[in-house]
């Protein structure tokens, strides 16, 4: 298993627990509601989609039969991705108390985090349109 699918998983599962969290403190101080946003974004952008992202940069090409078109962009991808939703949780909780800061924050990682996304499509759409490998040569037959 390539390294940043190896990270794009187990990043999935912090921000599981960092959802969780945040869901586990909504339900114990109703005050806390006002972190819904970051509550939902922590579990489907960062569980949900960093679990996709790491399994279809695993499967796919293995599906496909052709190689990762650049398993550097990959790399970069992950960490547009998770410093991105990092930005966007952090500026959802923080623009419940500091309206400006947040908005700010939450922008800068809005960008990050769409910026990643793009470059997953961008990676998986060229490994998709390779050409095929071609096939192992068959051994001739000496007689």
């Amino acid at each position: 298993m390539d390294p940043f699918v190896r990270r794009f998983i187990r990043g999935s599962l912090v921000w599981l627990g960092v959802g969780v969290l945040i869901g586990v403190a909504m339900a114990v101080q109703p005050a806390a509601a006002a972190f819904r946003t970051a509550h939902m974004h922590a579990n489907l952008l960062g569980f949900v989609s960093m679990m996709i992202f790491g399994v279809a940069y695993h499967v796919i090409p293995r599906f496909t039969g052709r190689p990762l078109h650049n398993p550097r962009l990959a790399e970069v991808h992950l960490w547009a991705a998770n410093l991105g939703l990092a930005g966007m949780v952090c500026g959802f909780i923080l623009r419940v108390v500091r309206w400006e800061l947040g908005m700010a924050v939450l922008a800068v990682g809005a960008v990050l985090s769409a910026a990643g996304a793009f470059l997953f499509i961008h990676n998986i759409w060229r490994t998709l349109d390779a050409p095929a490998p071609r096939p192992a040569a068959l051994p001739t037959l000496v007689r």
